[in-house]
C-alpha cells in the first residue's frame, strides 16, 4: 500500500466502523477512568471481547479503585474473571498493579508508556492502549488485529506485533495513531478476520494487497 493511499482507508474505516460494536476497551474508556482501561486491556490479552467485556463488569461491580481493589481476596477476583485467559495469572497482575499505584502513585495511573511498563502484567500493547484511550496521548496499540491487517494491506512487513508498533510510528501519519487501533481491531473482528476474511464485502479492498490470503469469502 502506498502512503497516499493511507487517508483514504482510515477514511473508509471511519465510515465502517459505525456498523461494528465498539470494542470493549473503547466502551470501558468513556468512563474516563484510566484506572478501568488499564485493569480491562489487561484482561483482555489473548481473550476474546465479549468475554473481556462480562469479566470486566463483573471485577468493576465489586471493585472500581485500586483500593477496593486489594481488598479482594484472590479467589474472589479469579472468580469474577473467568474465563478469561491465564485468570489466575491476571487476577495477581491485577493485585501487584493495585498496590503498586497506591503504594508509588497515590492510587492515580501514570501517563508515561516507561512508567506503566515497570507494571506486572502491562506489556507494550496494555500501556500503549492506556494512554491512548485512557490519557488520550499519542501511541499506537498493536495487537494482533492491527499486526495482521497492516500487514495484510501490505502497508508494512513484519514478523512480530512489536514490530509492528515500531514500523507504523516510523511510518504512520501520527494524526492516525489514536483512532488506528480501534478502526482495525473493529474491522479485524467482523470483517478482516484471520482465516477466510470477507474480502467480497470490503470496501478497503481497492487498496489492500492482501498479502497472505489464500482464501476469502
Amino acid at each position: 500500500m502506498k502512503q497516499e493511499e493511507v487517508s483514504k482507508v482510515i477514511s473508509i474505516l471511519k465510515k465502517e466502523y459505525k456498523n461494528f460494536k465498539e470494542p470493549i476497551v473503547t466502551e470501558i474508556s468513556m468512563t474516563g477512568k484510566p484506572f478501568l482501561v488499564l485493569i480491562s486491556t489487561v484482561l483482555s490479552l489473548r481473550t476474546k471481547d465479549e468475554t473481556t467485556a462480562k469479566a470486566s463488569y463483573r471485577l468493576f461491580d465489586l471493585a472500581d479503585t485500586p483500593e477496593k481493589m486489594v481488598k479482594l481476596s484472590l479467589p474472589r477476583i479469579e472468580k469474577a474473571i473467568y474465563p478469561v485467559g491465564f485468570y489466575k495469572t491476571k487476577a495477581k497482575s491485577i493485585i501487584e498493579i493495585c498496590k503498586k499505584l497506591i503504594s508509588e502513585y497515590n492510587s492515580e495511573v501514570p501517563s508515561d508508556i516507561d512508567k506503566l511498563l515497570e507494571f506486572k502484567g502491562v506489556g507494550r500493547k496494555t500501556a500503549n492502549l492506556v494512554m491512548t484511550l485512557g490519557f488520550g496521548k499519542l501511541g499506537i496499540c498493536v495487537d494482533v488485529h492491527v499486526h495482521r491487517i497492516s500487514n495484510r494491506l501490505g502497508y508494512i512487513k513484519t514478523k512480530n506485533p512489536e514490530e509492528t508498533e515500531f514500523a507504523l510510528r516510523d511510518k504512520l501519519p501520527k494524526i492516525y495513531w489514536i483512532v488506528y487501533n480501534d478502526l482495525l481491531v473493529a474491522y479485524g473482528q467482523n470483517l478482516c478476520t484471520p482465516v477466510s476474511p470477507h474480502c467480497s464485502k470490503c470496501k478497503v479492498r481497492p487498496y489492500c494487497r492482501r498479502v497472505g490470503v489464500e482464501k476469502s469469502r
